[in-house]
């Protein structure tokens, strides 16, 4: 499928993938692994580097204990994930023992503009700002639902225009205001079709290479691990690759 299919499916379609289902995939093993320190006058939690895919990567770039979360947005799994394990994720992160890798895997119009809002800020306030939107997923919702009119009416606009337009009916474009990203720097986030069609290559690609069923999904060390959808289940799979 071409990258602007893909958006096309994206800016159209309300359920790209379930919310809380994970696929199968092999158990990762592995030795102890012993903690590195950063470089002085850092912590490996705010140490956050561009990938050549462009997500980004926090934590140590050669550590041993490499996790990724395929996530959205929209998915309230997700939303509770994020709640009960960032700031223990940041702890081991801090080890140098493993790095942490967000991917947006977009399921849904919001779910986009979201996150095309979310990395709007660059690498410094990415993952600060990713947690606020997970913590306004309700508020963001109700916006929604109580301008149910407005958000039919989307998709008569041309796409690029679309994000900008949920945005707004959403509150999010005055909820990345308040967190540090200007009304300009949205607005031009948002008609970025370049970033949406790498959003949407995104999903192509984890849909490919690790046939995801649903969000949150993880991998370790570049295997999908099976029925991991919370922090409990996902912390003995960590161990096992060494922690």
């Amino acid at each position: 499928m071409k990258a602007v299919s893909a958006l096309a499916l994206i800016a159209l379609s309300l359920t790209l993938a379930a919310c809380g289902k994970s696929e199968e995939g092999a158990k990762p093993s592995g030795d102890p692994v012993a903690a590195v320190a950063a470089p002085a006058g850092t912590s490996w939690s705010q140490t956050v580097a561009q990938t050549p895919e462009g997500y980004y990567l926090m934590g140590n770039p050669s550590a041993k204990i490499k996790l990724v979360e395929y996530g959205s947005y929209t998915c309230s799994h997700c939303k509770d994930f994020t709640a009960e394990a960032s700031e223990e994720i940041k702890k081991i992160v801090d080890t140098g023992k493993m790095s942490f890798e967000f991917r947006t895997y977009v399921r849904d119009p919001i779910d986009l503009t979201t996150a095309l809002l979310a990395q709007c800020g660059g690498k410094d306030i990415y993952y600060p700002l990713s947690e606020q939107f997970f913590a306004n997923q309700a508020a963001m919702f109700e916006k929604v639902q109580g301008n149910e009119t407005a958000f039919q009416g989307v998709e008569k606009l041309p796409p690029a225009q679309r994000p900008g337009a949920i945005a707004q009916i959403a509150g999010l474009v005055e909820y990345a205001q308040q967190r540090g990203i200007a009304a300009d720097q949205a607005k031009q986030c948002l008609a970025d079709t370049g970033a949406a069609e790498r959003l949407a290559k995104g999903v192509e690609a984890a849909n490919s290479q690790y046939q995801i069923q649903g969000t949150p999904s993880f991998l370790i060390n570049g295997v999908l691990v099976d029925n991991v959808a919370n922090w409990a289940s996902l912390q003995p799979k960590l161990k096992e690759a060494g922690l």
